[in-house]
């Protein structure tokens, strides 16, 4: 059974993640690279981790820049900033209440097979959600998890995702609206869909949600699904002391 490494990183800012990320990212491709080309068996490592990011707008590779409605000036006024990313799909927004999940997997140590690895994590969130009470499913031609996706009219995204790989390691994920201000999705066209809604479970379950229980959920799932064992992030030499 396949170990993954956990990490919950708090509130941290995108960039920061984006670049703790990367270096997690490229130590495996490097690690692929080089047993390729000698023959060896260096071993990949895997690892999921969770985080809560400040009011932040990010557009994928392929998205569309004018999906987002707001300019500079307005994105101060809001406390928000924006990035452009080298990951799939296209506009989204992250902040808190919302929580955001990054596996950094070698798929060679489970399956390649980018379509597959995509269903898992929203089955991940599927699973998750129904815990709640709350039956969601996916909307055919989108990525994400969605609640009544076979009602047109009243279909709402509850989870954004977008990944990106490389010699079949992934990087970036989902973004699970746990209790975000939702009126932060009012300033762009999520995901480039200009007529479906976006929710969170506490608008659904009209409560706030204890975050740190989802959390635990959305592990117990990811182990289940992705039949693999959470551990405890070894990687210690590359967390910053706390003050």
């Amino acid at each position: 059974m396949q170990k993954v490494q956990f990490l919950d990183l708090g509130r941290i800012e995108y960039k920061e993640a984006w670049d703790f990320q990367d270096i997690l990212f490229n130590e495996n491709v490097q690690t692929k690279i080089k047993n390729k080309k000698e023959e060896s068996s260096y071993t990949t490592y895997n690892y999921l981790l969770f985080c809560e990011h400040p009011h932040v707008y990010t557009l994928g590779k392929s998205g569309d820049e004018n999906h987002l409605l707001a300019n500079p000036d307005f994105l101060k006024q809001i406390n928000a900033t924006y990035f452009k990313t080298n990951r799939g799909g296209d506009i989204t927004y992250h902040g808190p209440g919302q929580i955001v999940g990054y596996p950094i997997l070698d798929l060679d140590n489970f399956f390649t097979d980018i379509h597959k690895y995509m269903r898992f994590l929203e089955e991940v969130i599927i699973r998750t959600l129904a815990d709640y009470g709350i039956k969601a499913d996916r909307y055919p031609g989108y990525t994400g998890v969605w609640i009544d996706p076979d009602i047109p009219h009243k279909a709402r995204k509850i989870c954004a995702m977008g990944v990106k790989s490389s010699r079949w390691v992934t990087m970036h994920g989902f973004a699970f609206n746990i209790n975000p201000d939702l009126t932060y999705f009012n300033h762009i066209v999520p995901c480039g869909i200009t007529d479906k809604q976006v929710t969170s479970l506490q608008k659904e379950l009209n409560r706030e949600i204890d975050v740190e229980e989802v959390k635990e959920r959305l592990k117990h799932h990811f182990q289940k699904v992705f039949e693999c064992e959470i551990i405890p992030f070894e990687r210690t030499e590359l967390l910053k002391p706390s003050n």
